[in-house]
């Protein structure tokens, strides 16, 4: 008889954050079972992090990580909340396709472990629970990619697919991605307490157990829910700057997705810059162009002043007006924080260790005639790096990706004159800028190929293209491909809500 080894299970602490306040806060119900299960993903660097390593390589994991397996003895939760949708507010939404399975011990902190298309919950509202290959190894790749790029977000630890027809656009196949983060809490919590459920007390509750749990240094303020939405607001700031700083589309910025931890949270029909186009929009059910690339922090702004007006009734008793404004001064700090944020990375982005004060002007015109001429993001980033400060340097190969050569000349003049005036050693400053400008993104059709080979039965191109992500600055000059310019049919892509 052969015997197998004993695997230690994940050290569980109980249900997760929510499950202390009460049902009205969630459902209890289990995963629903999927047919023929077998691995597409596992993240190895994460399973390390949480001392998972060899439980995610048994079959007892692909079972609980399928949803046909219990992860432990209670059952799993599906938080309830609400939001605005493409700034119409939408009413009661909720976890309609994701169940927490519970919260676990790690060396990296308390993390909740989530699946996400395990089937029905009352939430699912019209959909059916379930998500597809497509849109898992989407959000397993990215989520991924975001983290090694220093970017704040939930993570990854593997994909389990299925056989079971799922409708989509087309007929595709069921997979469930496995999410861990710190917490899932989202805007759309609060204000699903203070407005769909019009429950004050409830709301308090909330926002007392948030700031007790993940907000302590809020509790020493004159005013800890004040203190909490400053801190909300400067951390959506600072989250904002990155995903600009690195040319990242979210595609779906309603308030529902927009993480109360500052992480980014809900990868759907996002993208990263190709062609350097502020208005680009990475979601073609988006019609107004509500989320294109430059707007995203203004709708942050927008989502900021929502989560505002639902924290309104906890504060208590008093003049409504001075409770408002009172708010609006906690968020203000939003605006500040996001400029120099961004001015920081993007000065770090042009090799610039000193300040200045026209460093503004000249990033935005380099920024402005790669926008002219949809240059591509990230190669002209990471081709930066190599410019040669010295008089009369040509910098072809930064050069060459302009047509308009006299004006790039006349930029690159005053940019190698600005280096030469804080006295750049051209060597230091490359291998710090290439620290911050990746060679390597998730490039749309980067994932198109994965997800094609993959339905195709064949996963390596997802297990590849991962190990690549998670070194993105990097030169890896065995995957140079992956950090070419996008192929022509690449243009052909198009991401929607159900990706």
């Amino acid at each position: 008889m052969i015997e197998h080894p004993i695997v230690s299970e994940p050290r569980w602490r109980d249900a997760g954050f929510l499950q202390s306040l009460g049902p009205g806060y969630w459902s209890e119900l289990p995963a629903q079972p999927l047919p023929e299960v077998h691995w597409v993903a596992r993240n190895d660097a994460l399973a390390a992090e949480l001392g998972l390593v060899d439980w995610l390589r048994s079959e007892r994991a692909l079972q609980v990580l399928a949803g046909n397996a219990p992860a432990r003895a209670a059952p799993p939760l599906a938080s309830v909340y609400s939001g605005h949708q493409f700034g119409v507010w939408a009413g009661q939404l909720g976890d309609g396709r994701a169940l927490l399975l519970g919260e676990i011990d790690s060396p990296s902190g308390a993390q909740e472990i989530q699946l996400k298309g395990s089937g029905l919950t009352p939430y699912s509202r019209m959909g059916d629970g379930r998500a597809v290959l497509r849109s898992s190894i989407r959000e397993f790749l990215c989520s991924e990619a975001m983290h090694h790029l220093g970017i704040p977000t939930t993570r990854a630890l593997a994909v389990v697919g299925s056989p079971q027809p799922v409708v989509r656009e087309t007929v595709e196949t069921a997979a469930v991605v496995t999410r861990v983060a710190p917490s899932f809490l989202r805007f759309g919590h609060f204000e699903h307490f203070a407005h769909t459920a019009g429950d004050a007390a409830a709301l308090r509750r909330l926002v007392d157990a948030v700031i007790e749990r993940y907000f302590p240094a809020c509790r020493e303020a004159p005013v800890p829910l004040l203190a909490f939405a400053r801190e909300v607001a400067l951390r959506t700031a600072r989250l904002m700057a990155q995903w600009q700083a690195v040319g990242f589309c979210h595609g779906v910025m309603n308030t529902d997705n927009l993480s109360i931890l500052g992480l980014t949270i809900d990868y759907g029909p996002y993208g990263f810059l190709d062609g350097f186009d502020p208005m680009h929009i990475c979601n073609h059910s988006d019609h107004q162009g509500r989320y294109a690339y430059a707007r995203q922090p203004g709708v942050a702004w927008w989502n900021l002043h929502a989560l505002a007006q639902a924290l309104l009734p906890a504060l208590g008793d008093g003049d409504p007006q001075q409770h408002a404004h009172a708010l609006g001064e906690a968020i203000e700090p939003f605006k500040a924080e996001f400029e120099s944020s961004m001015l920081h990375l993007l000065r770090a982005k042009f090799g610039l260790a000193a300040e200045r004060d026209d460093d503004p002007k000249l990033i935005d015109d380099l920024l402005r005639l790669m926008a002219a001429e949809r240059t591509d993001y990230p190669i002209a980033m990471r081709r930066l790096a190599g410019f040669a400060s010295a008089e009369g340097a040509a910098n072809d190969g930064l050069r060459d990706l302009f047509i308009d050569r006299a004006a790039f000349d006349a930029w690159g003049l005053r940019y190698a004159q600005r280096l030469r005036d804080e006295h750049s050693i051209d060597a230091e400053r490359r291998l710090r800028m290439n620290a911050v400008n990746p060679k390597f993104v998730l490039r749309n059709h980067l994932a198109e190929q994965a997800i094609r080979r993959a339905q195709a039965g064949d996963f390596t191109e997802t297990q590849r293209l991962l190990k690549v992500l998670q070194r993105p600055f990097d030169e890896q000059p065995e995957h140079e491909a992956d950090a070419g310019f996008p192929p022509q049919w690449a243009q052909q892509i198009a991401v929607s809500c159900s990706s």
